[in-house]
C-alpha cells in the first residue's frame, strides 16, 4: 500500500517519496503568539500531530518542527495595551500554547525554533538574495523583486497582471512603505526601526525582519534545503507560503518542499470565525466549558483535512457521543482483562490482520482520518458487544486470545490518532496536595516567571499536571483544576 497525499503545488495526488529513504522533514507554520490559541490553531495542531504520529507509525522518522512567530506588529499591538514588552507577551502565550497542546493530546514537536532566536539566520537569507539580484535595500527596509522570480505565484496559481488588474483601488500612493518600493507586489524582507519597537542591528541599519522571511530563514537552518513536507492553514497558502518558495528557491535553485500540505479553515455555524461577528472561541474556553480533549480530536478527524470544518453544538455534541463509544472500547482490556485472564504486561504481537490493513489502506489515501475511523468505530462497537455479552452472561464465546488481539489493535490505531483513554486508576491523583499547597506552588511559579526563570516556572507547572491540576494564564491571573 503506498502512501499518497494531495500536493498544493501540483493541484493532485502524488505517491510519497522522500528527500532520504524512511526519513521525513517536516515542518509546520506555527502561531503568532500575541493571544490564547482558538478552533482554527486546534484543527491545524492536531492534523498536523496526526500527520506525524502515522509517518512514525507506518515506518518512518520523522524529524517535525513548528516555529513561533514571537515578532509581530500585532504582539507590539498587545504588548502596548498591557503597557507590557514584546517579551513577556509572547512568552505568556508560548506558555499558554503549550498548556492547550497538552490538554488537546498533542505531542510536541522535535524543536521550536523562534523568529528573534535566528536573526543570524535571517540575515545572512537575505544577504544572499541581494547578492543574487531578488532584493534592494530602501532607507533602512530591504524589499524583494517579486518580478525577478519567473515562478512566483506556481504555488497559489495566482498571475501578477491578473493581481495588478484587481489592485488599483487598494493601493495607497501616499503610503511611506509603497513609495519605497519599486514594484507594488514587492514584499518587505527587512523593516527599519520605529521610535519604542524593539530592533536589532543589521548591515541595512537597525531594524526586524519581515514575517515570511522568518520561515524559510528557519526551514534552512533546521532541515535544510529541501524538505519533503511543508504543511499550515489554507489562509496561508497566499502571501506566506508563496513568498517562502519565492525566497528560499531563489538562493538555493532547489525546490523548497517536495510536498506542500494545507487543511481547511474552521467555521463556526457556518460563518468565518471571528472577534466582530462574536463567535470567536479559543482553545481554553472550549475545554473549560466541559468539552472533554478527545471529543475535540475526534471532531477535528471526522472531517476530510482540507475541507472547511463547520463547528456546531450539534457536531460537537456528535463528536462527543462518538468518543464515548470509542472510549467503552478502548477500556474493554481493563474493564473485563482478569475475567478473560489476559496478562496486560504481556501484549501479545500485533499481526498484520484485516483491520490494521483496512484502516492503513483508507488513511494512505491522502490521510483520510475519517476513513481510519471507521475501521475504530467497527472494533470498538464490537468491543462493546462483546461487553454486553459478559455482562449479561458471564462468559463470552470469542476465544480471549481472539479479543485481546482486537483490543490491542484498537488500542494501537487510536494511538495514532491521539485518541487515548485510561481508567480511573490510572489517572494522577491529585489528594497528595490540599489547596493551599497548590496555591503556594502557583505563587511560586508566578515568582519564577517575574524573574523569568523559565525553567523553575516550567517544572512547578509540570509537577502540578503530573498531579491532575492543569494550570490556566489568564489576565485574571492563574486559574487552576484538578483533573
Amino acid at each position: 500500500m503506498t502512501l499518497t497525499v494531495y500536493n498544493t503545488l501540483t493541484r493532485r495526488s502524488e505517491a510519497f517519496t522522500t528527500v532520504e529513504p524512511d526519513h521525513v522533514k517536516m515542518y509546520c507554520c506555527g502561531i503568532t503568539v500575541y493571544d490564547y490559541c482558538h478552533l482554527g490553531h486546534a484543527r491545524a495542531c492536531i492534523v498536523w500531530d496526526v500527520v506525524r504520529r502515522y509517518l512514525q507509525f507506518i515506518g518512518y522518522q520523522v524529524r517535525y518542527i513548528q516555529n513561533f512567530t514571537d515578532i509581530d506588529d500585532k504582539i507590539l499591538n498587545r504588548a502596548r495595551e498591557e503597557h507590557s514588552s514584546m517579551e513577556a507577551v509572547a512568552e505568556r502565550y508560548i506558555n499558554a500554547y503549550f498548556e492547550d497542546m497538552e490538554r488537546l493530546g498533542v505531542k510536541k514537536a522535535d524543536e521550536y525554533p523562534r523568529a528573534t532566536h535566528t536573526m543570524n539566520g535571517i540575515q545572512r537569507l537575505i544577504h544572499d538574495l541581494e547578492n543574487k539580484g531578488f532584493a534592494y535595500p530602501a532607507d533602512g527596509d530591504v524589499y524583494y523583486s517579486v518580478r525577478q522570480f519567473n515562478e512566483y505565484g506556481k504555488l497559489s496559481g495566482r498571475k501578477l497582471e491578473d493581481m495588478q488588474a484587481g489592485a488599483s483601488d487598494r493601493v495607497q500612493i501616499s503610503d511611506p512603505e509603497y513609495q519605497k518600493k519599486k514594484d507594488p507586489f514587492d514584499f518587505a524582507l527587512w523593516k527599519a526601526a520605529k521610535p519604542g519597537e524593539p530592533a536589532w542591528t543589521s548591515p541595512w541599519g537597525a531594524g526586524r525582519p519581515g514575517w515570511h522571511i522568518e520561515c524559510s530563514a528557519m526551514v534552512r537552518d533546521r532541515l535544510g534545503e529541501t524538505i519533503d513536507i511543508h504543511a499550515g492553514g489554507a489562509d496561508l497558502i497566499f502571501p506566506h507560503h508563496e513568498n517562502e518558495i519565492a525566497q528560499s528557491e531563489a538562493v538555493t535553485g532547489k525546490p523548497l518542499a517536495r510536498y506542500w500540505l494545507h487543511n481547511g479553515m474552521v467555521k463556526v455555524d457556518g460563518e468565518k470565525m471571528s472577534k466582530s461577528l462574536g463567535n470567536f472561541t479559543t482553545i481554553r474556553d472550549l475545554l473549560n466549558r466541559g468539552v472533554e480533549p478527545m471529543a475535540v480530536r475526534l471532531f477535528v478527524l471526522m472531517a476530510q483535512y482540507r475541507k472547511p470544518l463547520d463547528f456546531t453544538d450539534e457536531a460537537i455534541t456528535s463528536a462527543t457521543n462518538g468518543w464515548h463509544t470509542l472510549k467503552e472500547g478502548l477500556l474493554f482490556g481493563y474493564e473485563y482483562g482478569d475475567k478473560l485472564a489476559w496478562n496486560l504486561d504481556n501484549q501479545q504481537q500485533l499481526t498484520s490482520d484485516v483491520y490494521i490493513q483496512r484502516f492503513q489502506a483508507a488513511v494512505n489515501d491522502d490521510f483520510n482520518f475519517p476513513g481510519g475511523l471507521v475501521v475504530l468505530f467497527e472494533l470498538a462497537k464490537e468491543l462493546r458487544r462483546q461487553s454486553n455479552i459478559i455482562i449479561h452472561q458471564g462468559k463470552t464465546e470469542t476465544p480471549p486470545d481472539e479479543l485481546k488481539q482486537q483490543w490491542q489493535t484498537l488500542v494501537t490505531l487510536a494511538e495514532v490518532f491521539g485518541l487515548v483513554a485510561l481508567p480511573e486508576a490510572q489517572t494522577p491523583s491529585t489528594e497528595t496536595l490540599t489547596d493551599v499547597e497548590i496555591e503556594n506552588l502557583i505563587q511560586q511559579r508566578q515568582a519564577a516567571r517575574q524573574a523569568k526563570n523559565f525553567a523553575a516556572s516550567d517544572r512547578i507547572r509540570d509537577q502540578l499536571q503530573a498531579l491532575g491540576i492543569t494550570l490556566i494564564d489568564s489576565r485574571e491571573g492563574t486559574l487552576w483544576h484538578r483533573s
